[in-house]
């Protein structure tokens, strides 16, 4: 729960690893008639298989999340004695220049070429890009390119792997002509699709790359191709090339820019007025009193843990069901109202922490929505073991975007920390994590108190707020007006942590500004405490200001953004 200090680490831990790289001699320049193409067969695991990939001790796997680029990546499961190494060996020429590279995610990931050289990335959270070079030998015609995690390390994702240069084709060095008339025959928030006319070659075309700017992100054998995984609202612009059996590439074909349509929280209409209601702690009101009193439909109910083997309870020590949760839920839906429950907050025994894998959480997350047939769900990620750690992160957006893919209409929130100018390291890092994997968040929430903000309370909780609008901005492409639509504010009444002063005067300020740029949520930490006590303090069941009695809730439900 959030009555608690919000400490936010800045610091980091890089660790630093050694390697030697070898490297041939005799390096010569590439043909030139033979320009750079993608020599290996099924880069980007489109086919939905591995072959011609082999992995040691049949660690290898492909998936559909996480991906860099189009539907498909190529997960390693690497054990305490297997590093989960996946190969390919293809036909090269002899004293020829070779650049390849490739997109890698997880601890201590390697690329590189079977007896030459090698690189290797940390930790990344998120696809990081891989590049290292190598000449072939004076005799050599076939490479072995492999990629590998490393021990004990946990599994690692690679996609769009690409061994750029001339293929083992011997006197075979006429590039096949550019595809023409490259256009775009549909489109969706995350996908676009595209279509041209083929290329023709002296020998024959073997498979056409197509690229998002530099980057190549789909091969396919016909001339149409749907690249997926793109973020809503987003502008791209594709270029395809042909290549032959002999690695030849033809130049590119003309260039197609497409913005993806809106998604998500935008133009969803989703508005939702919730304050938090605990049934746990701080003399709990009866729901409709409150409804009655103020007008309010929804709740956050608080919150949601694991009652031990990643097993969802209320607190965790309630029953999920049959108890004054479930008894409470019942009576705000027999007036009207609804509930989104809230899992995680600032202690106790976490789901996202505890559960053994992404997999794992999404099976506890989906208990709850069973049995309450949920429409939205809230993940309050906060402290060291969810909010400052990036694998958690991962984990919990990627079980978001499970349950979202598996309950259809189902509304996912996540709500983090703050400083009075945006979002912190790890709140930017949960951002672009969010992006990375598609996971299709429909609304940031962040909380604007107890970051030291002072006495100015309006105008942090506003500062704050346009720092979230512009990193949203900045990871998806998004416009103003979507970005407002993603965004969440979830306050705290009366006095906080920090002493500051969140007053009804106050809040009412920030609810219109939160309905004047039709913002996604307005919630605040809590009902329980909706009630004057001037001079209290913090504690549980009253706000420690003067005011009337359910003020902050009456002026919540007064939010339609």
């Amino acid at each position: 729960m959030r009555i608690a200090d919000l400490r936010r680490s800045r610091h980091r831990f890089l660790a630093l690893l050694g390697t030697a790289a070898l490297a041939l001699a005799g390096a010569v320049a590439l043909p030139g008639t033979a320009q750079a193409a993608n020599i290996l067969s099924n880069p980007g695991f489109e086919t939905g298989s591995l072959s011609p990939w082999s992995c040691s001790g049949n660690l290898g796997s492909v998936v559909s999340s996480p991906v860099h680029g189009g539907s498909k990546a190529l997960s390693g499961a690497v054990s305490a004695s297997d590093n989960a190494q996946c190969t390919q060996t293809v036909s090269v020429q002899p004293n020829t220049t070779y650049s390849l590279s490739g997109w890698v995610r997880g601890s201590y990931v390697y690329l590189g070429v079977d007896g030459g050289a090698s690189t290797w990335t940390t930790s990344p959270s998120a696809y990081s890009k891989l590049t290292v070079s190598f000449t072939t030998g004076a005799s050599q015609t076939s490479a072995k390119i492999y990629v590998h995690g490393w021990y004990a390390q946990g599994t690692y994702y690679a996609d769009d792997i690409s061994l750029d240069g001339p293929g083992g084709g011997g006197s075979d060095t006429q590039a096949p002509t550019a595809p023409t008339n490259l256009t775009s025959t549909g489109k969706t928030s995350s996908s676009v699709s595209l279509s041209w006319g083929a290329s023709s070659d002296n020998v024959g075309v073997t498979g056409y790359d197509v690229y998002s700017g530099s980057n190549q992100v789909l091969t396919v054998s016909g001339t149409s191709a749907t690249v997926s995984g793109l973020s809503p609202s987003t502008a791209y612009t594709f270029t395809v090339k042909a290549r032959d059996a002999a690695g030849n590439a033809s130049p590119a074909s003309n260039a197609v820019s497409v913005t993806t349509n809106a998604g998500g929280g935008g133009g969803t209409g989703f508005k939702q007025a919730a304050p938090y209601l605990f049934e746990g702690w701080g003399d709990p009101p009866s729901p409709t009193t409150v409804m009655n009193a103020t007008g309010v439909k929804w709740f956050t109910m608080a919150f949601v843990l694991d009652s031990g083997g990643c097993n969802p309870a209320w607190d965790g020590n309630r029953a999920l069901t049959g108890g004054v949760d479930q008894t409470a839920i019942n009576q705000i839906r027999s007036a009207g109202g609804d509930i989104v429950p809230s899992f995680g907050g600032w202690q106790g025994s976490k789901l996202g922490a505890n559960c053994s894998s992404a997999s794992a959480l999404a099976g506890a997350l989906q208990k709850v929505i069973d049995a309450y047939s949920l429409k939205a769900i809230d993940m309050d990620i906060e402290n060291t073991d969810e909010f400052e750690n990036e694998a958690v992160q991962a984990k919990i957006l990627t079980a978001l975007k499970t349950v979202k893919a598996n309950n259809p209409g189902l509304k996912t929130i996540v709500t983090f920390g703050t400083s009075t100018t945006g979002p912190t390291y790890y709140g930017n890092r949960l951002i672009e994590q969010a992006q990375s994997l598609n996971a299709g968040i429909d609304v940031f929430t962040i909380m604007p108190f107890d970051f030291g903000g002072g006495s100015d309370m309006y105008g942090n909780t506003v500062n704050a707020t346009e720092g979230l609008k512009a990193k949203l901005k900045s990871t998806f492409g998004w416009d103003d007006a979507t970005a407002y639509s993603h965004i969440g504010i979830s306050g705290m009444n009366g006095l906080s942590d920090q002493q500051e002063n969140t007053t009804p005067a106050i809040w009412t300020q920030i609810r219109d500004w939160a309905n004047s740029h039709h913002i996604a949520r307005l919630a605040f930490w809590a009902v329980n405490r909706d009630r004057p006590c001037p001079g209290g303090g913090v504690v549980s069941n009253c706000s420690g200001i003067s005011q009337s009695t359910w003020q902050f809730t009456s002026i919540t439900a007064g939010f339609t953004g």
